[in-house]
C-alpha cells in the first residue's frame, strides 16, 4: 500500500497565520475599546447590584484566554483517547482515520503552556488569581474578614502548590503517551510487523487508566473550582461528554475537509456512517449528562447546589437564559432530529454542517460553563471573545495540521488496514 502525505499549500498555512494575527489584533482592539469606555460602559451598576467590582478588560481577557485554553486542549486529548479506544477494541473500521485522531493532540504541548502561564503568572505578579476565587489566601486567615469556612476545608485539595503539581501532571502525562503512541504508529510504517501494533495496545490499556483519573480531576480542577462552593459527582462526566463530542465533530470534519480535498481516497461513505452515529450517539449521550444533573439538582431543591443553575437560568438579570437554552437546542436537537436518517450520516454535506454546529455548541456550553463563575453578569460577545478565539483557533490549525503533515495518511502497515478499506455497513 503506496503512502499517501497530505501537503499544505502555502496559502493556507499563511491563512492560518493571519488569523493568529487578525486575532491578536481584534483582542487588542477589543482591550483598548473597553479601557477607553471605563467600567461605567460595561453595567457598574449590575456590578454594584451583586455586590461585586466591574469587570475590568484584564478579568475578560483572563477569562476567555482559559475559555479557549479549555475548549481546544479537551478537543486534542480526546484524539489521543479515541486513538488509545481503538487499539483496545482491536477496531478495525477506524485505521483510516487513524492519523486524523493522532494529529489533533499535537495542540496539547501549545494548550499545556498557555493554561499554566494563564494560572500561574497572575498569582506571581499579584498573589491572586481572578479567575480562581480560592486563590485568594486572605479566605483561608480565620481572623480574616474575608474568611471562607467552606472554602478553608477544602485546601487540602485546592491550594497552589497541589493544583499546580496537578495540571503539570496531567500535560506531562497526556503528552508523553501521546508521543509514545505516535512514536510506534510511525516506526509501524517504517518496519512492518506486528510488535508495534502490540505495544500500541499495552500503551493504550496503561493510557486508559491514567485518563480516566486525569480527566475528571482536570474537570474539576479546570472549571469547577472557579465556582469553588458549588459541587456536582456527575460534572466530570459532564466536561468530558463535552469534550468527547467535541473531538468526535473536529474529526469528522476533518475527514470530510481532507476527502473533498483530493485525499483519503479509501475512505468511504461506511466511515462516514460509523463516525455520524458517534456524533449522533454521544450528542444524546451530552444530553443524558445534563439532564441527569441538572433535573436531580432542581428537583432536589438544597440551597448549596441550585446556585450554579440559577446564576445561569435567570440570574443576572438573565443574562445566561438564552445561552442555556440555546446550548440545549444546538447541542441536542439540533443533532439529533438532522442525523436521525442513515442516509444524513452517509451524506457529506449533513456532516459537515452539523460538525460545524455542534463545534459552535460545545464551545458555548464552555462558555456557559466558565462565564457566570469569573465575569457574573458581565460578559459578552465582543471584540475580546471574536480574538481570542481566532487566535487559539489559528493556533490550533497550524499545530493539527503539522501532525497531519509528518506522516502518512494512510497506516500503511496497520494489521488492519485491508478490513478498514473493505469496510462496509
Amino acid at each position: 500500500m503506496a503512502e499517501e502525505r497530505l501537503i499544505i499549500p502555502k496559502k493556507t498555512s499563511n491563512r492560518f497565520l493571519m488569523m493568529i494575527g487578525l486575532g491578536l489584533v481584534l483582542l487588542v482592539l477589543g482591550i483598548i475599546l473597553m479601557m477607553t469606555a471605563g467600567p461605567a460602559h460595561h453595567d457598574a451598576h449590575g456590578a454594584a447590584a451583586t455586590g461585586h467590582h466591574a469587570v475590568t478588560w484584564y478579568e475578560r481577557l483572563m477569562s476567555n484566554l482559559w475559555l479557549n485554553s479549555v475548549y481546544f486542549t479537551g478537543i486534542a486529548v480526546v484524539g489521543l483517547f479515541f486513538t488509545t479506544v481503538q487499539y483496545v477494541a482491536y477496531a478495525g473500521w477506524s485505521v483510516l482515520i487513524k492519523r486524523v485522531l493522532e494529529a489533533l493532540a499535537y495542540f496539547l504541548p501549545v494548550g499545556g503552556v498557555i493554561m499554566i502561564l494563564v494560572f500561574l503568572l497572575p498569582i506571581i505578579f499579584t498573589g491572586h488569581n481572578p479567575l480562581f476565587h480560592w486563590t485568594d489566601h486572605s479566605l483561608y486567615e480565620v481572623d480574616n474578614a474575608n474568611y471562607d469556612p467552606i472554602i478553608a476545608g477544602k485546601a487540602g485539595f485546592l491550594n497552589l502548590p497541589f493544583y499546580t503539581i496537578r495540571m503539570v501532571a496531567y500535560f506531562a502525562l497526556w503528552i508523553f503517551f501521546a508521543w509514545w503512541l505516535r512514536k510506534q504508529s510511525v516506526a509501524e510504517d517504517l518496519n512492518g510487523g506486528l510488535s508495534y501494533y502490540d505495544k500500541s495496545i499495552r500503551i493504550s490499556a496503561m493510557f486508559l487508566v491514567v485518563f480516566g483519573v486525569t480527566s475528571s480531576l482536570s474537570a474539576w480542577d479546570w472549571v469547577l473550582s472557579i465556582d469553588t462552593h458549588w459541587f456536582s459527582t456527575m460534572f466530570g462526566w459532564y466536561v468530558f461528554a463535552s469534550w468527547f463530542i467535541s473531538g468526535l465533530a473536529a474529526t469528522t470534519l476533518t475527514v470530510i475537509l481532507l476527502k473533498q480535498a483530493g485525499y483519503m481516497k479509501m475512505v468511504n461513505a461506511n466511515h462516514l456512517h460509523d463516525l455520524g452515529k458517534f456524533v449522533f450517539a454521544f450528542s444524546i449521550f451530552w444530553t443524558y449528562i445534563w439532564f441527569s444533573q441538572f433535573m436531580l439538582i432542581w428537583y432536589a431543591n438544597m440551597p448549596e447546589e441550585v446556585g450554579y443553575f440559577t446564576e445561569r437560568l435567570g440570574g443576572y438579570g438573565g443574562h445566561y437564559t438564552w445561552i442555556f437554552f440555546t446550548n440545549l437546542v444546538v447541542n441536542f436537537a439540533f443533532p439529533f432530529l438532522v442525523l436521525m436518517t442513515r442516509d444524513a450520516k452517509r451524506q457529506m454535506i449533513m456532516l459537515k454542517i452539523v460538525c460545524i454546529v455542534i463545534l459552535f455548541g460545545h464551545w458555548l456550553d464552555f462558555y456557559l460553563m466558565i462565564m457566570p463563575g469569573t465575569l457574573r453578569g458581565e460578559s459578552g460577545f465582543g471584540l475580546i471573545e471574536l480574538g481570542t478565539a481566532l487566535t487559539f483557533l489559528g493556533l490550533f490549525l497550524v499545530r493539527f495540521t503539522k501532525g497531519l503533515t509528518s506522516a502518512s495518511l494512510v497506516p500503511v502497515n496497520h494489521p488492519f488496514l485491508e478490513e478498514s478499506i473493505h469496510h462496509h455497513v
